[in-house]
C-alpha cells in the first residue's frame, strides 16, 4: 500500500493532473488496440479535463483521487445509472475508469482507488457494480477479479472496410 497517499474527491484544482492522467489512460488503450481505441492527440489532456469538468457537477458522478502529498497520481471515475436496456441491465453503479500514474502502481494505489469508489457507490445506494476492461489489461482484469468482480460480456469489434 501506498502509506503516503490519501483517497478524496476530486477538484477542479485538480483537473491539469486529471487531464493528464485521462490521456494517459487513451493512449494505453490506443496500445493495447489501435484499430479500437481512440489515439492521443495534443488537446486530449485539456479535452479529458474540460470532459471531467462537466462530469463533477453532476451529483450522479463520483470522482476520486489519489492523492500523495499534493500530487495526483490516480484516480477514479464513476456514474450511478438507471435501468440500461442496450446492456440488459438494471440500476447500478458503472465504473468508468481507474487508473493509477505508471511510477506509482504496484503500491496499492489502484486497489485503494477501488475500494474507495465501491463504498462510495453503495453509500449512494448502488446495489450493483459493472465495468468493463480492455482485453489485454490483465493487470486490471487481476486488481477487479480480487475485488470481487465476475466476467459477464465480451465486447467484440469489426472494422467495416466499404
Amino acid at each position: 500500500m501506498s502509506d503516503a497517499a490519501v483517497i478524496r474527491p476530486a477538484t477542479s484544482a485538480d483537473l491539469p493532473r486529471l487531464g493528464r492522467l485521462g490521456a494517459l489512460l487513451v493512449e494505453e488503450h490506443h496500445a493495447f488496440d489501435t484499430r479500437r481505441f481512440l489515439p492521443t492527440r495534443d488537446r486530449t489532456p485539456a479535452d479529458y479535463a474540460a470532459f471531467l469538468v462537466r462530469q463533477l457537477a453532476d451529483p450522479s458522478v463520483i470522482v476520486l483521487v489519489a492523492d500523495d502529498h499534493g500530487d495526483v497520481i490516480g484516480y477514479a471515475y464513476a456514474t450511478i445509472e438507471g435501468y440500461d436496456y442496450m446492456s440488459l441491465r438494471g440500476p447500478a453503479g458503472v465504473i468508468q475508469d481507474v487508473i493509477v500514474d505508471p511510477e506509482f502502481r504496484g503500491r496499492g494505489v489502484g486497489a485503494m482507488l477501488l475500494e474507495a469508489t465501491l463504498t462510495e457507490l453503495d453509500m449512494r445506494g448502488a446495489r450493483q457494480v459493472v465495468l468493463t476492461t480492455a482485453e489485454r489489461n490483465e493487470g486490471a482484469q487481476r486488481l477487479f477479479a480480487k475485488s470481487g468482480f465476475r466476467r459477464t460480456m465480451i465486447e467484440m469489434t469489426r472494422e467495416l472496410d466499404g
